[in-house]
């Protein structure tokens, strides 16, 4: 079978390719892939090429695809995986598979599977890690994007707590505590805003920062002070880029400083803020990884030593955290549809990661059959005066209160232009 996929050949150098894929062996399995989101971890990898932890050195001979946020359809099951799955199954995938100690992930390593592609075929390596996971929906967006939240589940349950005079370590925010979330309203940012307000394990105080205020005001209006009351939640949404800011977030606490700190940007001062507002056995998560491989902080020692401070860093979730993400998006307790701001086709794929910063707004999500390019959803209406398949899709989107939603999904799939 043919395939079509965005294949990286080197730093900077991604190639919208149509290749032949060999026929399954017994032990893979043959997939259609639908939807996409794209990652700024894929960024870091298209900068990074060969270099990259994830991306095999040889990556200009043997170029492999990009893409690790991805939902699909099973199209054929090899014998081994028959009494486990079937043709026509809904499946996500959980990239991170930790074979035997191996950081080799769709996306980055191999040269048959990634999300920006046609047709793709799963490896061994996912079923024997359990980490191809059935999807019962329609609804394909939402297990693209089941990926990026066990990101933010995985964070939440990585930081850990110490009790005085004893070697155990607490593991998850402190429940009814203080948090604290730095550059906190990109697309993973809202994400972590909408788990911390509505999982298990809530803090009582939630506070979240971007220098950002057209940013902030959106996060505002998507997740409100309000309704974060009704879950016992203070929330609170802070420009750390005015003076007296910082003053003020310490002063919400009483002065007694933030249990839960995530650190959603890799730049300096924020993790050196994170830093200053810990309280006494408090704990940083250093979440966003930076592309320089020398990047560091301050941070001080003094705290970690008298103040029991720490610090953890976490890039993904596991397989548990997937399957959280799943179940609670399935029951309508958290819906990361904000985190969409974007929508294109496989041909847009190219020129929106080489550019993935600069691009405002959230996530953009791709639909690797569809011919689109890299569109806001803003900006529907608009061209909608002259084209009636965004006027139809500025409709739907306005009735969804401005999001992304099943129904956009749904017509754009039938009426959108076929990748060529």
């Amino acid at each position: 079978m043919k395939t079509k996929a965005v294949r990286i050949y080197g730093k900077n150098d991604l190639r919208l390719e149509e290749f032949e894929l060999p026929a399954i062996r017994d032990d893979e399995i043959l997939a259609k892939v639908i939807s996409d989101s794209l990652c700024m971890s894929t960024y870091k990898a298209a900068k990074q090429g060969g270099e990259h932890k994830r991306v095999p050195n040889d990556v200009a001979q043997n170029p492999t695809i990009i893409g690790h946020e991805f939902c699909g359809q099973i199209l054929e099951v090899g014998q081994k995986w028959k009494n486990q799955f079937k043709a026509g199954d809904k499946f996500s995938i959980q990239p991170a598979f930790n074979y035997k100690g191996s950081q080799d992930a769709p996306g980055y390593s191999y040269k048959n599977i990634g999300g920006n592609a046609t047709y793709v075929i799963v490896p061994p390596e996912a079923m024997i890690q359990d980490c191809l996971l059935k999807y019962d929906s329609d609804v394909y967006f939402y297990g693209s994007l089941a990926e990026p939240m066990s990101c933010i589940v995985g964070a939440h349950h990585a930081y850990y707590h110490t009790r005085q005079g004893k070697y155990i370590h607490d593991m998850g925010i402190v429940e009814g505590g203080n948090m604290a979330i730095l550059a906190g309203v990109g697309p993973m940012g809202l994400g972590a805003i909408d788990y911390a307000l509505n999982c298990d394990r809530r803090p009582s105080l939630l506070v979240v920062t971007d220098i950002d205020e057209v940013r902030l005001a959106r996060a505002a209006r998507i997740y409100t002070i309000e309704k974060a009351a009704e879950q016992g939640v203070a929330l609170h949404y802070i420009n750390t880029k005015d003076s007296g800011k910082l003053e003020k977030m310490m002063a919400l606490t009483n002065g007694a400083g933030y249990n839960d700190v995530l650190v959603m940007a890799p730049v300096r001062p924020v993790i050196e803020q994170g830093d200053s507002l810990l309280a006494k056995d408090g704990c940083l998560n250093f979440f966003a990884g930076p592309t320089d491989q020398n990047f560091s902080a301050n941070f001080n020692f003094y705290n970690v030593h008298y103040a029991y401070t720490h610090i953890v860093g976490t890039s993904g979730g596991n397989n548990d955290d997937m399957r959280e993400s799943l179940d609670m998006m399935s029951r309508g307790i958290i819906n990361p549809t904000a985190m969409i701001t974007h929508v294109g086709g496989l041909d847009s794929v190219i020129e929106a990661t080489l550019n993935l910063p600069n691009i405002p707004g959230g996530k953009k999500l791709i639909y690797t059959h569809i011919s689109l390019p890299l569109t806001a959803i803003d900006d529907f209406k608009k061209l909608g005066e002259t084209d009636e398949l965004f006027a139809k899709l500025a409709k739907i989107t306005k009735a969804s209160g401005g999001f992304w939603c099943a129904e956009a999904e749904k017509f754009l799939l039938e009426n959108g232009k076929p990748l060529e």
